[in-house]
């Protein structure tokens, strides 16, 4: 039997959700945000009950020039192996069952309630993808700012191009090429991808308020979400670091466009599917930039992908991520 938790939906909240005729009305979803990456970030089942093994190549072996009757030395490559760890993302819905039968349409009440856990579950899931860390929070899962987080001392530092802001209201553009062989999500190895969401319809739950031990009946769901990130060569993420937002709207704003034909140009080979990332606010601003650029020929365009129209820079789509921050602090 389950306890029924203070985090649940009362009278007032349902008052709140009818409109005048009693019906369930469509909600203006005001929190609802674009994260755009969880459409283009590939998935792969780990090898791992917890997560995924990758095994990297370090080293190659020595070869040689040889002469005749001049033997060599035997040589050999060298690997590493790094283990990804995946996070569980979960949600608890409990509704009395009397509170949804009130309007006489449980089953639209219970889909609006549902939309809400559902989005709540994709803006965690990209705010995890950019700035999880497992090294802070352990029931997480590593997202790409951590692994890029220095452009001095680490490997990964050759893939940060540093567009020159300050203090801590900075912001990032990202190039990911997604791929099997690059980066890619993972869900632990026996488990489903994606959200999984249980309904365990009307049950029996221990209420906490009032007088412990009582008893009521309820609707109750589960949203769950197994998933983690793998980046297989580091060569293949390119983090435009420290583009201040202010000076974005005055002042010498950074040079949006240079710095996103910089990082294309830093990708080794066609390895995956590359594919831009930013907020809206240096999506704006981009486009601003590159009306300047049209009278010498360059600029942005829109193209059909996938049936949607889709901001192109040059052949690699811009996709818009509101999860990512305008309020970084200087990567140095």
């Amino acid at each position: 039997m389950a306890t029924l938790s203070t985090g649940v939906l009362t009278l007032l909240d349902w008052a709140k959700r009818l409109d005048p005729n009693g019906k369930v009305p469509v909600i203006i979803e005001m929190l609802k945000q674009s994260n755009e990456v969880l459409e283009d970030m590939q998935w792969r089942e780990g090898n791992l009950p917890t997560g995924h093994r990758v095994t990297i190549r370090t080293g190659l072996p020595t070869v040689y020039w040889r002469m005749i009757n001049q033997g060599i030395p035997p040589s050999k490559s060298s690997t590493a192996q790094v283990d990804e760890q995946s996070g569980m993302l979960e949600a608890w819905s409990e509704v009395d069952k009397d509170l949804v039968l009130l309007n006489g349409n449980a089953s639209a009440f219970r889909l609006s309630e549902a939309s809400a856990f559902l989005e709540a579950m994709n803006q965690e899931m990209a705010s995890t993808l950019f700035y999880g860390n497992v090294g802070i929070a352990l029931e997480e899962f590593t997202g790409f700012a951590p692994r890029y987080s220095a452009i001095t001392g680490v490997a990964s530092g050759e893939n940060i191009i540093d567009a020159g802001g300050s203090g801590s209201d900075n912001t990032s553009i990202w190039l990911v090429a997604w791929g099997e062989q690059t980066a890619h999500g993972i869900f632990p190895n026996g488990s489903k991808a994606g959200i999984v969401h249980d309904d365990f319809g009307e049950v029996t739950v221990e209420v906490t308020a009032g007088v412990a031990g009582n008893r009521m009946r309820a609707f109750q769901e589960r949203y769950q979400w197994k998933a983690g990130l793998v980046v297989k060569d580091w060569r293949y993420v390119i983090r435009i670091a420290n583009i201040d937002v202010s000076d974005l709207a005055g002042g010498s704003p950074a040079d949006l466009i240079d710095a996103m034909e910089a990082a294309e140009e830093m990708i080794p080979n066609e390895l995956g599917r590359k594919v831009f990332y930013m907020n809206r606010r240096v999506r704006r601003y981009l486009r601003k930039q590159e009306r300047s650029d049209v009278s010498a020929g360059g600029g942005t365009t829109y193209e059909n992908v996938e049936g949607k129209p889709t901001l192109m820079f040059g052949t690699t789509p811009i996709r818009r991520v509101d999860s990512i921050l305008n309020t970084e602090a200087r990567v140095t």
